[in-house]
């Protein structure tokens, strides 16, 4: 990217239910370009042929194919082996929103069961970013292949998963992490994937998130971090690629600088 210019950014519509508006008028606002990415281009995997940096945000599976099967740089930030829990869990295990959790296989979970010290019900979630299946919560006495989806949206019974005890969060929010540093935030509800209030720079959250950042061996130049308020106070939920999720009411123009910055410095 030359100093001066901004990136295209690529946008898949129809997969965040605001439809990336706010980050659309942004990214004008900003002087960069928008390409409306086009499903076609997967069936013989030819791009259209792009000058510059060109940014994607969209599905979770474009954003892994176009890091894995393209030239465009960088592309998507979905470097995805490095956002699976076993990855990075350890370094900030402490911070954790269940630090208690186990790494198996859905075979060997169904076979041997969870931990009995987890209590009646667990929460379940596949370890990689890519989540095959959704997480959820299933009673430890009675979880089967079906209970986990298998074969409905994957095949491999040894498909490795998070096993954790069941943690009330009352509130959570997701901020965005952009060459080392939180830019945005916003509140947002797991249920139903609905929009909260936008956080500043002072909220509890988002000086926790950058106190995470601390500890955190940085999965990616730019990545989300999914804050909670568990029964303990705030902890760290998850991370996710940042080219495959939702920013809610994140600050887009903030989000947008931070971007040119970041790709400005590696030219």
């Amino acid at each position: 990217m030359t100093a001066g210019t901004a990136p295209t950014w690529a946008l898949e519509r129809g997969v965040f239910s605001s439809g990336d508006e706010t980050l659309r008028a942004a990214i004008v606002r900003s002087g960069g370009t928008i390409l409306e990415w086009n499903d076609a281009w997967l069936a013989d995997g030819r791009l259209p042929d792009v000058p510059g940096a060109v940014v994607f945000h969209g599905s979770l599976a474009n954003a892994d194919w176009i890091v894995r099967e393209t030239d465009w740089r960088p592309g998507a930030f979905c470097a995805t082996g490095r956002f699976a829990c076993s990855s990075w869990h350890p370094a900030v295990r402490e911070l954790l929103l269940t630090p208690t959790s186990v790494l198996t296989t859905v075979s060997e979970l169904v076979a041997t069961g969870a931990p009995e010290s987890f209590g009646d019900r667990v929460f379940v979630r596949p370890d990689s970013a890519l989540k095959p299946f959704s997480g959820r919560v299933l009673e430890r006495a009675s979880i089967t292949l079906e209970s986990l989806d298998h074969g409905f949206y994957y095949d491999d019974a040894d498909l490795p998963v998070i096993v954790s005890p069941v943690i009330e969060v009352r509130d959570e929010w997701r901020l965005v992490v952009i060459d080392g540093a939180v830019v945005a935030g916003s509140g947002y509800a797991a249920d139903g994937r609905t929009a909260g209030a936008p956080l500043g720079a002072d909220h509890p959250a988002w000086v926790f998130g950058a106190g995470v950042l601390e500890s955190l061996p940085l999965p990616e130049p730019a990545f989300i971090m999914d804050v909670g308020e568990g029964p303990d106070g705030l902890r760290l939920v998850e991370l996710n690629p940042f080219s495959g999720a939702d920013f809610y009411s994140c600050d887009p123009d903030a989000i947008v600088h931070a971007v040119n910055r970041l790709l400005s410095a590696a030219d």
